[in-house]
């Protein structure tokens, strides 16, 4: 196979979507590194017992960049992507309110 050919059939990934596959490639690609970064300070959140949401967060919005990129930029995007992200919105959402919740009963602890 040529390298003509290569790149003709590279490009032509994000037709069906009509994304440029080269920009889907590069987030996904780029956001590997910072990925390991969050589970690195993930796992130390873990060993010091501090709160996890931040690094569950980052990792998760790491994993699913390219495909926000895909839902932004693109068309006939796949149910599954959306169900994905929609996940990680409503884990982001209770993280939230149970933190919220704690810290009101420290405060009302504290009393």
């Amino acid at each position: 196979m040529e390298i003509s050919e290569l790149y003709s059939w590279f490009m032509s990934l994000g037709e069906p979507y009509g994304v440029n596959p080269v920009i889907f490639g590069s987030i996904y690609v780029g956001a590997i590194p910072i990925f390991w970064v969050a589970i690195a300070w993930l796992v130390s959140n873990i060993k010091k017992k501090k709160s996890v949401t931040g690094p569950v967060l980052l990792a998760c919005l790491c994993a699913v960049s390219s495909y926000l990129y895909l839902i932004i930029a693109g068309e006939n995007v796949p149910l599954w992507v959306y169900g994905l992200i929609v996940a990680i919105i409503i884990y982001a959402i209770y993280s939230t309110l149970n933190k919220v919740k704690l810290k009101k009963e420290e405060l009302s602890n504290e009393v």
